[in-house]
């Protein structure tokens, strides 16, 4: 079956039927509407992200899948922190302050396309990224938390997100 892909970034839940989306849509003889629609109830949870999308279709059928990316690390730490866009002065200015369970559920999101074996590992890494765009996390530096993480500190809140990261299939 002869299959076209085409990608694009689209705003979490607000994809429009316009250019450059529409053309690409109504060439392959798609309901522009129809996969809009789709598309903004795929990407709903990401409000106000961009996020990577591709729309694969048979193009003797037209029949057609949506498939949605996970937006990046510092997309979704920013809308956890309620910011729009990293500090530029990590030393000086900070954007905003999450909690470490906003950190656990960023590691959720982005577990596809991790490497690491735990929720445990994945906090840590997400700690050094909130640091490198200006968010603090419980009012502190994260880079300061990454040796508390490993203490087990936090371990009573992870435990929660490490049974749904390994209840995932990987």
């Amino acid at each position: 079956m002869p299959t076209k892909t085409i990608k694009i970034m689209v705003e979490g839940g607000n994809a429009k039927p316009a250019p450059p989306l529409a053309p690409a849509l109504s060439q392959l003889k798609l309901n522009v509407g129809e996969v809009v629609k789709k598309i903004n109830e795929a990407t709903a949870q990401f409000k106000g992200m961009s996020v990577p999308v591709s729309v694969e279709v048979d193009t003797n059928t037209k029949k057609y899948t949506v498939s949605v990316g996970i937006p990046t690390t510092t997309a979704l730490l920013l809308k956890e922190a309620g910011a729009n866009e990293p500090s530029g002065d990590t030393a000086h200015k900070k954007i905003g302050n999450v909690s470490i369970e906003s950190i656990a559920k960023v590691a959720l999101m982005k577990k596809p396309s991790m490497t690491c074996k735990s929720v445990k590992s994945a906090v840590k890494s997400l700690l050094g990224s909130a640091h490198e765009i200006g968010i603090t996390v419980d009012g502190r530096d994260p880079k300061e938390m990454v040796k508390e993480v490993d203490e087990g500190k936090f371990d009573e809140v992870l435990n929660k997100y490490e049974e749904k990261w390994n209840g995932e299939t990987q």
